[in-house]
């Protein structure tokens, strides 16, 4: 069986491990823009971008894995199309046949329009190896950054841009920053925590422009006001990459639909990570995170060879600013109402509930919280919210 994997990132590498994990004899390809190997995105905006992590410790494996696993890398080498009649994919004119073809091809950030300055020099996004490395020069003391977004990636680079010295601005549009993935008490704690180290943010604020013409040089806002900035770093969201499937005629709902099993409208392809859709809870979702596209990733890999079972998704994050650590476990969609928990020094944690039924919680610092509260999630298990308010000891609530 020859499997070909589109997409060489933290799904794609995930799904090609696996599958030698569990015994697949037959030939694996795995193909990525991009000219690195797999490697981790979330200290791009973090560790990598403040230069306390080489590139080579970004890397998922070492090199030699792939080579000594008969995995098959084709880097630097975007896939022109898919044939699903002949069953091949055309790489630099070339057509890679495939019993079994997996998209795994992630996500892009969305960039702002060109008619409003997006496409001046000095305008970043954060995704890539490449985009950080073209940022990373632009980091230094003194000097002005705009951050358009105050999503986890607009105050991740916020919080690297203030410990290196820099003056950064956090522009977001809606009343407050991450209102479309959190809580309002986790919003405060969070704006709270970057205004006591000098970041700026500014809610309520729309963008109309960027200035400059050679080079980006402000922003006017659209009260009027007009900001200087030396740099100015776009966080606005990413879309899924499914130009792919689309232009293959595959079946699309917020990225590559999949059933449970992951296999796409064509029964000989799949499709794991940012990019793909699947069900969850009577609905349909895409999540993006890391944990997701491993554990979708491998299940995928699983079915590939006749495990026939649905993916039932455990959703967890994390995002790292200044001294914080932001844990976050299930999905908080359709919360009425949040319970706050206090531990130790500036620990706290916010528990999200539907009616009686625990959805998710925000754990500041307190990993004791955010392991209760996953282990709960996981299992089904709802404490009252004035018992969970009420005892004492956490971990009392995993044997009730």
């Amino acid at each position: 069986m020859r499997v070909v994997i589109v997409g060489a990132g933290q799904a794609g590498a995930a799904l090609a491990a696996k599958l030698r994990a569990l015994g697949h004899q037959g030939p694996i390809t795995m193909i990525g823009e991009e000219p690195a190997p797999p490697y981790q995105r979330p200290p791009l905006s973090k560790a990598y971008l403040l230069g306390e992590m080489e590139e080579e410790r970004l890397w998922l494996r070492a090199p030699d894995f792939y080579a000594e696993n008969g995995i098959e890398l084709r880097l630097g080498r975007p896939v022109a199309g898919i044939d699903r009649a002949a069953k091949t994919v055309t790489v630099n004119g070339e057509a890679i046949p495939y019993d079994h073809l997996a998209l795994t091809t992630g996500s892009t950030p969305r960039r702002l329009p060109a008619s409003i300055g997006g496409e001046l020099p000095g305008v970043y996004t954060v995704r890539t190896l490449a985009d950080v490395d073209a940022m990373r020069a632009e980091f230094q003391p003194g000097r002005r950054v705009i951050i358009v977004g105050g999503g986890y990636i607009g105050l991740e680079a916020a919080a690297v841009a203030c410990k290196l010295g820099l003056k950064a601005t956090v522009l977001e549009m809606a009343p407050r920053i991450l209102q479309r993935v959190a809580s309002p008490e986790t919003s405060a704690f969070v704006a709270a925590l970057h205004r006591g180290h000098g970041v700026e943010i500014l809610e309520e604020t729309g963008l109309d422009r960027l200035l400059g013409e050679a080079r980006v040089t402000g922003v006017r806002l659209r009260d009027g006001r007009e900001l200087p900035a030396d740099f100015v770093v776009v966080g606005v969201g990413i879309s899924p990459n499914d130009r792919l499937a689309a232009e293959a005629g595959l079946t699309l709902d917020n990225g590559i639909a999949t059933d449970a099993e992951g296999r796409t409208s064509d029964p000989a392809i799949w499709s794991a990570g940012d990019c793909a859709s699947f069900p969850y809870r009577g609905g349909r979702i895409r999540l993006e995170s890391v944990g997701n596209a491993i554990d979708q990733a491998e299940a995928v890999a699983a079915n590939m060879l006749g495990a026939g079972q649905p993916y039932e998704a455990k959703p967890w994050f994390w995002s790292d600013q200044f001294d914080l650590k932001l844990q976050i476990a299930g999905l908080n969609t359709g919360y009425d109402h949040i319970v706050t928990r206090k531990a130790e020094g500036e620990a706290v944690s916010f528990w999200y509930y539907r009616g009686a039924e625990l959805l998710a919680v925000d754990a500041m610092n307190d990993p004791r919280a955010y392991m209760v509260g996953k282990r709960l999630i996981e299992g089904g298990k709802s404490p009252a919210p004035e018992v969970l308010a009420s005892t004492p000891d956490l971990k009392a609530l995993l044997k009730a």
